[in-house]
């Protein structure tokens, strides 16, 4: 074997060691992490204009979980959640869950339109005023934040999730019930 074709290999090996190690870190489990209740930080108001143009208010949704994705047509892991997203707001909104999309897409809005079409997305897509989305500390698209029934943060995630994970998590947050001494939606 000459010297050549030793380093081919190895960069081949290595390579592909590589992309196994990232596939089993991209895998990894998000669940948990839901912050203790008393930590959790109240939710300032949020009213976003929705794609067909009425308002969504966040205080509207008092007693349900709240999951907030913002993501953006342009975004490959946002198309990769988005199947998991739908499953669980047709499933889990009867239990109390209410999911909001947030596009960060620019211009027109036929595209997030074509989108929600195309995905058949059952949840409201709203979209925010501009550099809104950095009070929460947005580090990357897809970001989803988690709201409690008393309109508390309860987690935070940067880059695209698992379904299982949201599940766990959201299933976790629809068992609490609401405290009458927590700080409610203003």
């Amino acid at each position: 074997m000459r010297n050549g074709d030793r380093w081919v290999r190895y960069g081949f090996v290595a390579a592909a060691v590589l992309l196994g190690a990232m596939v089993v870190w991209r895998a990894g489990s998000q669940a948990g992490g839901i912050a203790p209740v008393k930590e959790r930080r109240a939710m300032p108001a949020v009213v976003l204009e929705q794609l067909g143009g009425a308002e969504w208010r966040l205080a509207d949704h008092r007693g349900q979980v709240v999951l907030m994705n913002y993501w953006a047509t342009w975004c490959g892991p946002c198309w990769e959640e988005t199947p998991g997203l739908v499953r669980l707001a047709k499933e889990l909104g009867p239990q109390g869950l209410a999911v909001l999309g947030i596009s960060l897409d620019e211009g027109g809005r036929e595209k997030v339109r074509k989108f929600v079409e195309d995905f058949k997305v059952p949840y409201p897509v709203a979209f925010p005023a501009a550099m809104s989305q950095l009070a929460w500390g947005m580090q990357g698209v897809p970001t989803t934040v988690l709201v409690d029934r008393e309109g508390r943060v309860a987690k935070s995630y940067v880059g695209a999730v698992r379904e299982e994970d949201f599940r766990k998590d959201l299933e976790a947050l629809l068992r609490e019930s609401g405290s009458a001494s927590s700080q409610a939606i203003r």
